[in-house]
């Protein structure tokens, strides 16, 4: 399954445990010497009873706790299959709840609430105020990247402000600074440009996965801490290489994400092999 650019392989395992090793994950993440994808998801049985659970691993093969996009394509699958305009979706990082967005073929996922405090991102280092971090790439007095905004939405993010986001290579810095010592559980590295009140540009690398056409917590981010630094509103559409997503930030600290998904293929998979069999591929 796709959604701007962002592409999953899903799988359903209500039915058995299927979990390929993350060498065999790797492997098919590849996209050259494999399928190809962004986030291998497993769509599991819930134990809390929500509409179902969802393991999410990334192409390098390491489990993480959230990826806004994939909740968006599971919904999709599940809404499909029950008829249903509203699910629940178990993850590590909480409950989620989708419904059917105002637009069609949309949906519409309740992120839940943003974490700011230094533990909760985590980072290995006390900070007071996380909008504004000590952390810079280049020379000490004249960096080209510095004093990120931090939080976590399920997963750890640092948001980088610049006046352009398409003049710094991203590539090049993206891996230092998500392995970077401050960040014990490596970060989501993100470069964010505010073009108005209701508006920002995204481009990020994402942890486990590399530079990502498309990232939703990482819109999510981009809106939290825009509206905490007083750079943008509480709502606006946040621009990623693979298209537009609309981010709503509640007075209940609610995050609201909206953006379609679409289903590529269908088929088999066979955990202990890596091997797939389409059945069908979208025109």
């Amino acid at each position: 399954m796709g959604w701007l650019g962002n592409d999953f392989v899903v799988v359903d395992a209500r039915a058995g445990k299927v979990r390929p090793k993350p060498e065999i994950i790797a492997s098919l993440a590849d996209r050259t010497s494999g399928i190809g994808f962004d986030q291998f998801i497993t769509i599991e049985a819930a134990s809390s009873g929500a509409d179902a659970f969802m393991r999410i691993d990334n192409a390098d093969g390491g489990e993480v706790a959230a990826c806004g996009n994939a909740t968006r394509c599971v919904a999709t699958v599940l809404m499909d299959e029950t008829g249903k305009d509203k699910v629940s979706i178990e993850t590590r990082a909480g409950r989620l709840l989708a419904s059917a967005g105002s637009e069609p073929d949309t949906i519409t996922v309740d992120m839940g609430v943003p974490k700011f405090g230094w533990q909760d991102i985590p980072t290995s280092e006390e900070f007071a105020d996380t909008r504004y971090v000590e952390l810079q790439v280049g020379p000490i007095d004249n960096p080209v990247l510095h004093l990120p905004s931090l939080v976590n939405v399920g997963n750890p993010h640092a948001v980088f402000w610049v006046d352009d986001v398409d003049a710094h290579d991203l590539h090049l810095f993206g891996s230092l600074l998500e392995n970077h010592p401050v960040f014990p559980e490596r970060a989501n590295i993100s470069l964010a440009q505010v073009t108005a009140p209701n508006a920002i540009k995204v481009r990020t690398w994402e942890r486990g996965v590399g530079l990502t056409r498309a990232c939703g917590t990482a819109a999510c981010a981009a809106l939290v801490c825009a509206a905490r630094t007083n750079r943008a509103g509480r709502a606006a559409t946040v621009s990623l290489p693979g298209g537009d997503l609309m981010i709503r930030w509640d007075n209940n600290d609610h995050i609201w994400m909206t953006g379609p998904a679409e289903t590529d293929f269908t088929g088999a998979f066979d955990p202990e092999t890596g091997q797939f069999s389409i059945n069908d591929a979208a025109a």
